[in-house]
Parts: C-alpha cells; structure tokens; sequence
C-alpha cells in the first residue's frame, strides 16, 4: 500500500507575503527558536534567530561593499549553510543573488558574470582560482570574497557598528523585481540568464501548496546545485524561508544517503538517476517489490517523508512502480527554469505513472498544432536578461511560452510529455520517436548501464553509445568480454520493454566517464546530443558499417 501526502496542512503564513523578504522574515518571526541550517556532521547549527543574526550582519558587509537594490552579486560554492544565509542577505538588500554551477570553467563563469553584470561574487576557497580567471572572460568583477579564506568576516568587519535600516529596504522590495537569475546549463549555445521575479517564485510556492500541502517545520536535505531552479525553489525558497523547515546542505552526492538516513527528511525530491541508481543498490541487496515496505523505508531514512518527487527528465515507470511497491510514491512533476520550476505535477492520491500530472492552479496548458506544449501564467519568467528578441521568441504576444517540449493530454486533463522537440528522433522510414525514453529504459534496466546516448535520426536502426555506472562498474573493464556481454544483456532487457522500431541494434561501450559539466553532459546531467555526435563520430559511422 502506498503512502500519500498527508492532507490538511494550511497554508504557511509566510505565503501571505508580497515578497520573499516579506516571506522569509514571517517565517524568522514565527520559529526564532526553530534550527534552520545545519551541517551534516554538525559542525554548523543555527536557529531561525541565529541565522537571522548572521543574515543582518552579512547585509550590512553587502551594503558597505556597495550593494544596493537591483544590483546582482554571483555565488559559486559547493552545497553549504553560507549559501542560504548570503543569499538572503542580498535579497533583504533588494538585490539579485544568482548561483553559478561549480562545474563550469572559467571562460562559461566569465560569460554568466559578464551577462548578470555583477560586480561582487562570493565563493568557496576550491572555486576561487576559476571565479579570479573569469575577468579574462567577460566579467566585470572588483571584489572576490573567499569565505574558507575569512573573506565574510572581512566583509562583516568592514561595515562595523554602522545602523543600517534594513527592515525599510526589505519592506522597499516589489513583487515584480527581480529575485534570481538562473542561468539554463546550455544543452544549445550559451547559458541564458531567466529572470525571476518574487511575484513568480510566490506563485510557485502556493500553487505547489495547493497541490500537495506539507507541514511546515519539518526537515530537507540540499544536494542538488543552488544554480538550478529546483534547489532553489525546493530547499532555499521552499524549505528555508517559507516552510521553517531545518535544512541540511550536502556538499558530495556521494554521501547523500548517508545524510538522510541522519535527517529523516519530511520532503525528499531527486532527479531519476538517483531513484534508478537506489533502485539498483536495493537490488543488490536483495530488496524486491514483495519485501515489507516499512523495513525498507526505515532503513533509508524515508519513513517520515510526506511527499517524494522526481523530475527533469523522464522516470521509467517501473522504476515508479518498484518504489511505490514499497509504500514509496514518487510523484513525477514537470516545469522549466523558464517557469519558476514546477507547472504540472502528480498528487499522491490520484497516482498516474508516466504522467507529469495536472497543471498548478493558475497555469493554462494548451498544444500548438506541432504538439508542442504551451504554457500561460503567473509562473512564466520576466524575460531573459540581455535578450529581448530570444525572449520575444519564446512567449509570444498573448503570453503564452513556448516550451520545446512535443506533449499530449488525456481525456482526464492528465498530461504527458513525448520528448523535446529538437531531439526527436525521425528514422528512415519516417518514424518519430523519443530517444530521452529509450534511454531512461536502458539506464534502468540494471546497474552497469550509467549514461547512453541514443543515435538514429535519419537512420534505418538505432544504436547507441554507452557509458559504464563509475560506482556499480568500479573496476570493470569496458573491454572485457564478459563485461560487454553483461552490458548487452542489459541491452536486451531494455529492448524488451521497446516497440521494435525503438530498439537498439549495436552499442558501443566507452571507456571515458561522462562528467556533469564535461563535454558530453550538462551540470544537471542532461546530454549535450551535438558535442557527443561530433566527438564520438567515428564510432557511430563504425555501429552503421
């Protein structure tokens, strides 16, 4: 039996704010004593009032080093407690604090800075050497504060005992300034810096209530880049300002599991590789759909989770159906960074797998005669920074934005996603197809399969290129045959599961590891389809030989 959201929870009253400052200081006020940032190994514990001290004094550092409302000031530090307490002090200034992924080299970090037009960017020590090359690339930059290097300190001391009004400049901020920049990680040409307002993220906060209310004052865990729109919206708008809940930054991935089996999270989202990869390490142990499901949930720290969600790309249904065996309901929800985050998702009581379930209250969905998807509302972004003829491209003149995805809808209102509309596959023979599908069916399909990248438009067949899991494969050669065999039989699992024209004919195992921000993956691990064409073209022309 699974388990479902609990029903009930009222609205926080911080989403009765205008603004973000107005959210996150409702929620200050209301649990000072509440612990709202720690660390794993807790090093680092601060409450409500404590962080707020923090936040006061790094505003006032902020201020004198001449941050003013409107200005933008770039982050780039792994997963840690400052991230939310500077963030936030900007903010309370009326700036704009945008991340940057800690992935990127410094010719892209010169780019993203040189387009925000930030003048100030905070960092962690490992970072620091790329952020000071990025002046050489198009940034702009005066001042770089090192916070391993006491850089914050330097800055809070700077400011002294100085009185600064600083409720008056949260209380100056407007819904429809600007919040955030985030910077889309650049599947096709450089970054694009989408704005979003605090009218957006507010919209996005209620109508994620609305559909599936949680408690406040629980417990979350942040793994995923701040960059992304979803770790901004899930732990930082959502988890730290709005709903009080204690937050607990998880700088290495690898140590995930770990850290929630330590927090016992009351909301717990995550892109599909985790679930399929957890699918796999389960497994391995002997874990099947029949095993007691709270033993399970238990073990990994899941048996106060209130809501489970995945996104970002396609989540095989029976990776869905194998949790929720196990009382695990993962709820699939779709959005853009374009968006806010989240337009449509799936309730835990009206469970659809495969769906990206139905539209936020407020949005209007509707398919272009192409079938591309096309959303209206409060959610849709302000505009891309620097850019008002792409921005004229992508939201037409009634509002409505052009989102790429090809979609359908059912007769139940329920939607559901075909696949990107530049990444379709079209064989020979005409065939449309998705190739993000068929290569959620291989990862999933066992644990040895880590990345695959579908090849077949304008081909007679599909083949694909394949790159071993570097934690289920530690060690195996790619050549071996007995590693080739094992691969292929996961192949052929996946094949199983395909409409014939969908399978895959030949593969070519790799020996390099697709890294996220390397050539061939995104910092979220989406594909870079041309690079990956262009790099591996040899080997395709060898698979159609």
């Amino acid at each position: 039996m699974a388990s479902s959201a609990s029903v009930g929870h009222p609205r926080p009253a911080s989403l009765g704010a205008e603004t973000m400052c107005g959210a996150l200081l409702r929620t200050i006020a209301d649990r000072p004593d509440d612990l709202a940032l720690r660390s794993p190994d807790g090093a680092t514990s601060l409450t409500y009032a404590e962080a707020f001290a923090e936040i006061r004094a790094i505003a006032g550092g902020l201020h004198a080093a001449g941050l003013r409302r409107g200005d933008t000031i770039g982050l780039m530090m792994a997963n840690r407690p400052e991230f939310h307490l500077i963030d936030a002090a900007a903010m309370l200034l009326g700036a704009v604090a945008f991340s940057v992924y800690n992935t990127s080299p410094p010719d892209q970090v010169g780019y993203v800075m040189g387009d925000a037009g930030n003048r100030i960017a905070i960092v962690g020590g490992e970072l620091g050497d790329v952020v000071r090359q990025a002046n050489d690339h198009g940034a702009s930059l005066e001042r770089i504060v090192d916070i391993d290097a006491g850089g914050l300190e330097e800055l809070v001391a700077e400011f002294g005992d100085r009185e600064l009004d600083f409720e008056a400049r949260a209380r100056a901020v407007r819904g429809r300034d600007l919040l955030t920049l985030i910077y889309t990680s650049g599947t096709t040409g450089p970054p694009k810096g989408v704005g979003i307002t605090h009218a957006n993220m507010l919209a996005e906060l209620r109508g994620v209530h609305d559909a599936v209310p949680t408690a406040s004052g629980g417990r979350q865990v942040s793994f995923l880049p701040s960059a992304h729109i979803a770790d901004r919206w899930a732990s930082h708008y959502s988890g730290f300002m709005t709903y009080g809940n204690t937050v607990t930054p998880i700088a290495a991935l690898a140590d995930l599991f770990d850290v929630v089996a330590q927090v016992k999270p009351t909301v717990f989202g995550a892109v599909p590789r985790v679930w399929e990869k957890l699918r796999a390490a389960l497994e391995a142990k002997g874990v099947t759909a029949d095993t007691p499901g709270d033993a399970v949930k238990e073990m990994l720290g899941f048996d106060q989770v209130e809501w489970f969600v995945t996104g970002a790309a396609p989540t095989p249904v029976e990776v869905l159906e194998f949790f929720d065996a196990l009382g695990i309901r993962i709820c699939e929800v779709w959005g853009m960074s374009e968006t806010s985050c989240v337009v449509t998702a799936v309730r835990p009581d009206a469970w659809r797998p495969g769906s990206i379930g139905l539209p936020l209250a407020g949005m209007e969905l509707k398919l272009a005669e192409d079938d591309e998807l096309l959303v209206r509302g409060p959610l849709v972004m302000a505009g891309y920074r620097n850019k008002p003829e792409l921005t004229a491209e992508t939201i037409d003149p009634d509002g409505w934005l052009h989102t790429g995805d090809v979609a359908k809808v059912d007769e139940d209102g329920y939607w559901w996603l075909v696949d990107r509309k530049k990444e379709l596959i079209i064989n020979a023979a005409g065939k449309n197809m998705s190739p993000a599908n068929i290569e959620s069916q291989l990862k999933a399909a066992g644990p040895l399969i880590g990345q695959a990248c579908v090849i077949g438009d304008r081909r007679p067949y599909n083949v694909a290129l394949l790159v071993l899991d570097p934690d289920a494969a530690a060690g195996l050669d790619p050549e071996d045959p007995d590693v080739v065999a094992r691969v292929q039989a996961e192949v052929d699992a996946a094949n199983a599961k395909l409409a014939r024209v969908e399978q895959i004919k030949r593969f070519a195992l790799l020996a390099e590891e697709w890294l996220p921000g390397g050539e061939e993956l995104t910092p979220t691990m989406k594909l870079k389809r041309k690079p990956i064409a262009a790099r591996y073209e040899a080997r395709i022309e060898e698979l159609y030989a």
